[in-house]
């Protein structure tokens, strides 16, 4: 019989403050020569560290040490630590009793685990308003145009998967990273299981945001990443049906993921246990120690308080950019479509490029510009019909919040904007 360890998991407490983050001193400089504190508004790139991860990796530090296969105590309390972050990743995103919950690199490696893993034949459909990391990996692919409003999305999967022969799966982002649009994961759901489909979700944009329920939302996969979610330690996770991964090769060759190994290498038994399969390697401790973390400290906060939180401030956001002349934000279906805290803009006479530089060498204001890794999606949004990642065309401005954005960051960026679409 093994020794716990670790305490056990306690019922759950009543919702704490919203913790801080790392950074939220930080001083840079701008033109002059001034220090000023940073306005960090580029949490849709890679949110900043918590506080409680932080303090959480530190406490796993001192014992660090191999996993599965040691005997040593500092083994032993390693593997029980990465096991329970399993358990809790899980948990966060309520996934059903049996679901698999594999921890990859980030969202790309998920969703490229789970491209490995499709049975024979499997034909994909995504629509062009996804993320590379949802639009690239897979072999044999449906891509649809993007719909009109979220009804259109419905039907346009309804229509597709109707014509598809053969094990089907549909791949679509719970919230834009562009536009920070929130999809009808749910319908879109219940649609794909009608055709005998299954569906897998992008949830890298969501799950800092908002809570997320696999098996209410009755989704197949999930797939999200660390360094969104406030835990910067290089981990994600690929959350869903057993059945497909057990079945399949692989995904990385080595250690850990074998029962057995004969003399010619032609006799090597794979485990039958998805995250055992799947997970060759000495494993990211750490990066699943903090995300579990993370996972945590979000719901020991209560998604209440971090959503009205993050609500006031992307309406304030939209309401400054809104009155601004000559800076437009992007959207898909409408201003009045519920989003997360992600505003995507132009400003008239000056590249992406340029507004962000000079928000950030004048304004002390971290922004992201580009095509946000969704290029085709992106080009829909401007009209364009082309533009690549070398020539700064079809490109623009975002700006993303969350945990530690305050009401000042908010205003510099539109009193920013309002001196730039006046130059």
């Amino acid at each position: 019989m093994s020794v716990l360890l670790l305490p056990a998991v306690t019922p759950a407490t009543p919702a704490r403050p919203i913790p801080a983050v790392l950074g939220a001193d930080l001083q840079v400089p701008v033109k002059g020569g001034r220090l000023v504190p940073y306005a960090n508004l580029d949490y849709a790139a890679s949110a900043p560290c918590l506080e409680p991860v932080s303090a959480a990796v530190a406490a796993a530090l001192p014992a660090y040490s191999s996993v599965h296969r040691g005997a040593g105590y500092a083994s032993q309390l390693t593997t029980e630590r990465y096991e329970r972050a399993r358990h809790t990743v899980r948990a966060f995103v309520g996934a059903r009793t049996d679901d698999a919950a594999i921890f990859t690199r980030n969202t790309t490696d998920a969703m490229n685990l789970l491209a490995r893993c499709l049975p024979e034949g499997t034909t994909v459909v995504v629509f062009d308003t996804e993320h590379h990391a949802s639009l690239l990996p897979w072999p044999n692919v449906v891509r649809l145009a993007p719909p009109a409003f979220p009804g259109e999305a419905i039907r346009a999967v309804d229509e597709t998967l109707a014509e598809i022969e053969g094990p089907a799966l549909l791949v679509v982002t719970a919230a834009s990273n562009v536009t920070g649009e929130l999809w009808p994961i749910a319908g879109l759901a219940h649609i794909a299981h009608r055709h005998g489909a299954r569906i897998a979700v992008d949830a890298a944009q969501l799950v800092p945001h908002r809570r997320l329920n696999l098996a209410a939302l009755d989704l197949d996969y999930v797939a999200f990443s660390g360094h969104k979610l406030y835990a910067p330690f290089g981990a994600g996770a690929l959350i869903g049906r057993p059945d497909w991964l057990a079945a399949a090769e692989p995904y990385l060759l080595g250690g850990g993921a074998v029962t057995s190994v004969g003399a010619d290498g032609e006799e090597t038994l794979w485990s039958d246990d998805p995250e055992v399969r799947h997970e060759a390697g000495t494993p990211n401790v750490l990066g699943a120690v903090a995300l579990a973390a993370a996972c945590d400290a979000l719901t020991a906060t209560g998604w209440t308080s971090l959503v009205r939180e993050e609500e006031r401030l992307v309406t304030r956001l939209r309401a400054g950019i809104a009155g601004i002349e000559g800076v437009r934000e992007l959207s898909l279906w409408g201003s009045d479509h519920p989003r997360i805290g992600i505003v995507s803009f132009t400003v008239d006479g000056l590249t992406a490029r340029e507004a962000a530089e000079a928000l950030s060498a004048d304004h002390g204001i971290g922004v992201r510009d580009g095509k946000f890794c969704a290029h085709p999606f992106v080009r829909h949004l401007l009209g364009t019909s082309d533009g690549g990642c070398e020539d700064g065309t079809a490109s623009a401005v975002r700006a993303s919040i969350g945990i530690g954005t305050t009401d000042e960051h908010v205003d510099r960026l539109i009193e920013a904007l309002r001196a730039l679409a006046t130059q």
